[in-house]
């Protein structure tokens, strides 16, 4: 009768123990200001939706509506924290610091994700998923129409504050962004968003449409038969996708020097809804790329920090009806 009491609570413990564990919700905060709301996932190093080391662990956004029309939301099938492209929303990736000089098992950098290890002397990937070393510290702050994120990474040769601020106005998405270089060497990046559109849930197809302010350059080529240019600045969609197509354009190029041509319209004419995206610095490299369910034009901007050298940059979303 001892063993049956003691073997009953051993197996109460670990039933507990995993009902405790299966019940933790990943941390996330809504943000409204009347007119938008939004959901924004928040980086946490146990719990959070994304840990991969790819994109910055900062404002993953599920879901934002406006006048009954939603702009973000899941296009993948598989989910696991720490797959590199299971995210979702405006999320954006920075270059590698460090990378190439550093040796196998020796430390490069990640802004928004923090000290990793290079593994062997193979090229880095963005697919592939790297050993974190330090997450640095986050530092969330919430308010009724923005939330505030501060990642610090205090070690190694690359230590930084990383600022973001996602905050609605209007019909307006804006994220503000701060980067401060804390050492004595120069961190030399980019950052791109990935602008994983997902508008009212419908699949890639015809009724899509990508417009640029200047003339579309580059290979065209790989959007296939989904996709054309026309008017020489629009990606027009002439044909829905199926699971297994990426139509896309690797480098698009046409544009110059200012940040006028940071000015990306995405519209889905069948919901007759779109969005605007701007940015008050200039491209450094745009990709095209889309599937069944999301289309994504990639805006790069370049960064180079000297030591106590600061960069600030804006990008605004505004989401309207037609």
């Amino acid at each position: 009768m001892k063993i049956f009491n003691k073997s009953f609570w051993i197996l109460l413990i670990v039933v507990m123990t995993i009902g405790a564990s299966c019940s933790q919700e990943v941390p996330k905060t809504t943000i409204s200001n009347g007119t938008m709301e939004c959901e924004i996932y928040l980086p946490d190093v146990k719990n959070g939706y994304y840990r991969g080391t790819r994109f910055d662990w900062a404002g993953v956004i599920p879901n934002l509506e406006y006048k009954n029309h939603t702009y973000f939301g899941k296009w993948f099938k598989k989910y696991e924290p720490t797959i590199h492209d299971a995210i979702m929303g405006p999320v954006e990736a920075f270059g590698p610091i460090g990378y190439d000089s550093a040796k196998p098992g020796e430390e490069f950098v990640k802004v928004g994700v923090g000290i990793l290890q290079r593994p062997d002397l193979s090229t880095y990937h963005f697919s592939k998923s790297y050993e974190i070393l330090d997450h640095g510290v986050w530092h969330v702050e919430t308010k009724k129409d923005e939330v505030g994120f501060t990642h610090k990474l205090a070690e190694g040769e690359f230590p930084y504050t990383y600022r973001k601020v996602i905050k609605l106005k209007d019909n307006k998405l804006i994220i503000k962004h701060k980067l401060v270089n804390n050492g004595n060497n120069t961190i030399n990046t980019y950052v791109f968003n990935h602008n994983f559109f997902v508008i009212d849930e419908q699949n890639v197809g015809p009724g899509f449409t990508v417009k640029f302010p200047f003339t579309i350059e580059g290979d065209t080529t790989s959007l296939g038969n989904f996709a054309e240019v026309v008017n020489g600045n629009e990606i027009k969609f002439i044909k829905e996708l199926g699971e297994k197509d990426h139509p896309m354009i690797v480098k698009l190029s046409g544009f110059g020097s200012s940040n006028k041509d940071y000015n990306i319209i995405v519209e889905n004419i069948n919901r007759k809804a779109g969005v605007r995206i701007t940015a008050d610095k200039p491209l450094s490299n745009v990709v095209f790329w889309s599937a069944m369910k999301t289309l994504s034009p990639e805006p790069y901007i370049d960064i180079n920090l000297g030591s106590k050298d600061s960069f600030s940059w804006t990008i605004t979303y505004e989401f309207y009806t037609f």
